[in-house]
């Protein structure tokens, strides 16, 4: 287990939150920029920084020790390889620290490589390698470590999408196998539901909500935590004086409906992108922005009027 306690990631300090990271598990960091994910990182890591708090891990205090001397590997989004080193010597370079032997050494770097699938790149160096090569490559040297906690600060986000999407399950798989705590922080809400078995939800360097995805998505406590786990964002609206939100998934436009369990709503169309599976119509309703997420490629005009339903069951009001 790795506990935090007290911690605050705020400028003022005035915030601080407790949190466990169990073993075995991924949990997955989510927030906006500058939500504290990064400085959350740093603080479990030892390095300098803002952030304070206690730290335990497996029972035993962090508090003093020095990044060097914490059984934590890190791996930041920018892709952190020694230039000068080879694939294999890169892999390395934690054994050596740990002073195991040339044979030991061999057989470890293979078994990393061969497990993130760069085997056949271990005489190469960095700048030989793309981008989804060399940040597998930092994952197997921060794995060398056998740390006990292996934070991921949104290691894949500057890849292509098909890269990173092949990546994450690569790693889901590759991690969910270890006993090691892993934290994997991001900004999107599909690497919650991709990657993680725990979310735990960041605002302004604060503790929103935390629990396994779908029981976030299903019940957020609060309209901060649905938008978070939202894709791309909520449509608000008021009823009877009161806030409520829906889900742009749980909004349909025309067809059959059950007038007793379905609310109406009047989009003026903005515009309609499409991903080709998806179809997100942007528009206004009752002076609020809205998007609707539709299965397939919808044919929609911008300045047409749409007439959307959705379930009562689905509307959310705190």
């Amino acid at each position: 287990m790795l506990d935090v306690a007290g911690v605050s990631l705020t400028v003022d300090g005035a915030e601080h939150f407790d949190h466990r990271f169990a073993a075995g598990e991924i949990t997955v960091v989510l927030g906006a920029n500058h939500a504290g994910k990064t400085d959350l990182c740093r603080l479990i890591a030892g390095l300098h920084t803002c952030a304070r708090g206690e730290i335990r891990l497996d029972d035993s205090d962090l508090d003093g020790l020095k990044p060097q001397q914490r059984s934590v590997s890190l791996v930041y989004q920018a892709f952190v390889n020694y230039p000068n080193l080879t694939v294999a010597e890169n892999i390395a370079s934690p054994l050596r620290a740990r002073r195991m032997t040339a044979a030991a050494r061999r057989n470890r770097v293979n078994q990393l490589a061969t497990m993130l699938q760069i085997a056949d790149l271990l005489e190469r160096y960095p700048h030989e390698l793309s981008g989804g090569q060399q940040q597998r490559l930092a994952i197997a040297r921060a794995l060398a470590k056998d740390a006990r906690a292996l934070l991921l600060d949104e290691p894949l986000v500057n890849l292509d999408f098909k890269l990173r999407e092949a990546l994450e399950y690569e790693l889901r798989d590759l991690l969910r196998s270890t006993d090691t705590v892993v934290i994997y922080t991001s900004s999107d809400p599909r690497d919650a539901f991709a990657l993680g078995d725990q979310v735990l939800l960041l605002e302004g360097g604060r503790k929103v909500q935390a629990g396994t995805p779908i029981e976030v998505y299903r019940r957020p406590i609060n309209f901060v935590a649905m938008e978070l786990l939202a894709e791309p964002c909520i449509n608000r609206f008021t009823r009877a004086g009161k806030t409520c939100a829906l889900r742009p998934e749980h909004v349909t436009v025309g067809g059959d409906v059950d007038a007793a369990n379905m609310i109406r709503f009047d989009m003026s169309v903005t515009a309609c992108e499409t991903n080709g599976d998806d179809s997100f119509i942007h528009g206004r309703v009752d002076e609020c922005d809205w998007v609707v997420r539709s299965y397939g490629m919808q044919e929609v005009r911008a300045g047409s009027l749409l007439s959307l339903y959705a379930r009562t069951a689905d509307v959310v009001s705190f």
